[in-house]
């Protein structure tokens, strides 16, 4: 077994070990959400925190590791005979965002159930994870009907499994870890709010500090048992802080005062529910027993403020977390003053320094950093360059360039879907076969066998057994005899934006409409698990400005930054979008694409650019790749060039005005009407 690198040996990143020893202290305060870019011991930390966690008694023999103090009365493999026990150290569990749904939750040993004829549970990783810690690295990439699980067994302390004539229960409270990268796609909402604390971390800019990460590392590369005996007393010693933290917590007071601190500064910054003042009154109380106080304190209520608020102030996908600490600041003196506290807030984030002299590993400043200090009241802008911002320099010829025009207000939109039946990754917008899902019938399985459908097995099975020689209770099964289940579900598409960014498309109010038009898009693609891309052209040349991805965030943040002028290279434009389906189709060949074009159908720069932009529009119907126009004409005169492209790419075109969710509904049809047609 490999040594992990020791939790005291993290340099920095004082609120991830504090946010991590919080939850070690007091489970119930829900676990840690840690986002941060790549390469910022994010995974290293949490792997680490396992080591510190005081070992536990469970019931000898029991597979969901029950309590013997107080076992479950439900447990599968109950009921348990008291006084038979075992120590051993707390589990962490790992869940690979590729599980299965059997491999999380457990299903009917198969084996068994066909060689004995008996029905008998297996376990998963809930039932491994049950008394420890489930740790999910890059969350935000599970897949729903994974995440769907999880909020269960959150919700309910408890796993239930019925499926394939198995109907279990057994309990599962476990302290739940995910470490994720925003840039790569944001996490939903419901699964979001089950994390008890999150932690923005990004890697220090000071060179000492950096020196010494380097240093350790390659400290600990080169010989990991020395590494860590040189750190085994400071473990020892958070060790120790921990249990006496622990016994410590049941004396714990949290007055009325910080309670009404607790219920003003949530009502304040306007979270939904309650389960922020729950989850804030227990990170408070954990904060004092891990000072080694029995009082809850103001400095203890600001710092559960900045670890469990931030993520649950979010109101659209588009929205920095973050919290205004002079808005914080104020909310705690104005409700602070009693129950013997100065109700002041100290503003500094670490306490007068006298409660806790030895703050340990994760004692030190306590104050979350606001990324890049964004605007906090007025969620739409919070992630959004300002207007006078431009993204990189692009070539541009004729008109001027000009800066970017601010995008109108979103709106809600229908889906748009791509005909027909895919076979790409789970998701919300187009008809699929997938790996989870209604069942829909059953076939042979081609190539390796994996969604058994025992019934049809079963079935195809049974006439056979007397010739088979079948002689006990088991089934005579022969690799002919398997059926695969058939399952139809819905799967997320790659929705690539081709964008014009020329001078015609230019007037500001204009392209602060078409922005508006494609942001509510991108909303629609975050909530039905999209990929994204955007191209743009202008001047004499297309680019890429957001290759594929699963961060629409990001697609928004490129689109408000996108400067306008120049010509209108629509040829460049449709090859480049082209050359980008290609490449993705080699990466995700199972992803369907739909190719949104946002244009005025206008094309100049270049012999014949008309005609060049029709042929190129046609390699997308060749290929019968689903396709949008917006056309974005505007003025008494049109000349109705966006609609020519449409059918060159064998698509739909649609005005602005008809993309409010009303119209979309007669463009989902006419869109699969066309290809069908096609």
């Amino acid at each position: 077994m490999s040594t992990p690198f020791p939790f005291t040996a993290v340099v920095g990143q004082d609120d991830l070990r504090l946010a991590l020893l919080l939850n070690a202290v007091s489970p119930a305060v829900g676990g840690v959400l840690v986002r941060g870019e790549k390469g910022t011991a994010k995974s290293t930390a949490v792997r680490a925190l396992s080591a510190l966690l005081p070992e536990v008694d469970v019931v000898s023999g029991c597979r969901f590791s029950c309590d013997p103090d107080s076992p479950d009365p439900g447990c599968p493999d109950g009921p348990h005979e008291p006084g038979a026990f075992a120590s051993r150290p707390a589990r962490m569990v790992e869940l690979p965002v590729g599980a299965s749904e059997d491999r999380l939750v457990g299903a009917l040993d198969i084996e068994r159930a066909l060689a004995e004829g008996v029905k008998a549970f297996e376990p998963g990783l809930l039932a491994d994870a049950h008394r420890g810690i489930l740790y999910v690295d890059e969350v935000n990439l599970l897949h729903d009907h994974l995440v769907d699980l999880l909020l269960d067994a959150a919700a309910m302390g408890a796993s239930y499994v019925e499926r394939e004539g198995v109907s279990v229960r057994h309990a599962a409270r476990f302290l739940l870890v995910g470490t994720m990268n925003p840039e790569e796609g944001e996490l939903r909402p419901q699964l979001l709010d089950r994390f008890g604390l999150t932690v923005e971390v990004a890697a220090s800019r000071e060179p000492d500090q950096r020196v010494e990460v380097v240093r350790r590392r390659l400290a600990y590369d080169d010989d990991p048992a020395g590494f860590a005996a040189r750190w085994a007393d400071e473990e020892a010693a958070v060790r120790a802080r921990i249990v006496a933290a622990r016994e410590l917590l049941p004396s714990v007071r949290l007055g009325d005062g910080a309670l009404r601190q607790i219920a003003a500064t949530c009502a304040a910054f306007e979270v939904d529910g309650m389960r922020a003042d729950i989850v804030m009154a227990r990170t408070a109380t954990a904060l004092a027993a891990w000072a080694g106080r029995t009082e809850v304190l103001a400095e203890d209520v600001r710092q559960a403020a900045l670890l469990a608020l931030p993520h649950r102030r979010r109101r659209n996908p588009f929205d920095a977390p973050g919290l205004d600490e002079d808005k914080l600041d104020e909310t705690l003196e104005e409700f602070g003053g009693s129950d013997g506290q100065d109700g002041n807030g100290d503003g500094d984030g670490d306490g007068d320094g006298d409660d806790d002299p030895d703050p340990g590993p994760g004692g030190g400043p306590g104050g979350q950093p606001e990324p890049d200090d964004a605007p906090q009241g007025d969620g739409d802008a919070a992630a959004r360059p300002e207007a006078g911002e431009s993204g990189e320099p692009q070539p541009s010829g004729g008109a001027g360039e000009q800066s970017p025009a601010r995008a109108a207000e979103p709106f809600r939109t229908k889906v748009l879907s791509v005909p027909g039946l895919g076979e790409g990754a789970a998701g919300r917008r187009s008809r699929a076969r997938t790996e989870h899902g209604r069942t829909i019938g059953a076939r042979r399985p081609r190539g390796a066998l994996t969604k058994l459908h025992l019934a049809a097995t079963v079935q195809a099975a049974a006439p056979h057994q007397r010739a088979r020689g079948r002689s006990g209770p088991g089934l005579v099964v022969r690799r002919d005899d398997l059926r695969q289940a058939s399952r139809e579900g819905r799967e997320g598409n790659l929705v690539l934006f081709v964008v014009d960014a020329s001078g015609s498309m230019a007037a500001r109010q204009r392209m602060g409409a078409v922005k508006g038009a494609v942001l509510s898009l991108l909303l629609d693609a975050y909530q039905r698990r999209d990929k994204v891309g955007l191209v743009t052209f202008r001047g004499s040349a297309a680019d890429v400005a957001l290759p594929p991805t699963s961060s629409v965030d990001a697609a928004a943040v490129r689109l408000e930054s996108l400067p306008t002028g120049g010509r209108t290279p629509l040829a460049a434009g449709l090859l480049k979008a082209h050359e980008v389906l290609r490449v993705e189709r080699l990466r995700d060949p199972a992803r369907r694409a739909l190719v949104v074009v946002v244009t005025d159908g206008r094309a100049t720069g270049g012999p014949e650019p008309v005609a060049l932009a029709g042929r190129a529009a046609r390699l997308f119907a060749a290929e019968g790749t689903a396709s949008v126009v917006v056309d974005c004409e505007s003025g008494p005169v049109r000349l109705g060039l966006a609609g020519q492209l449409a059918g060159e790419l064998g698509g739909t075109a649609v005005t602005l005005d008809e993309l409010r969710a009303d119209s979309i509904a007669a463009l989902v049809k006419d869109v699969q009407g066309s290809r069908r047609a096609a």
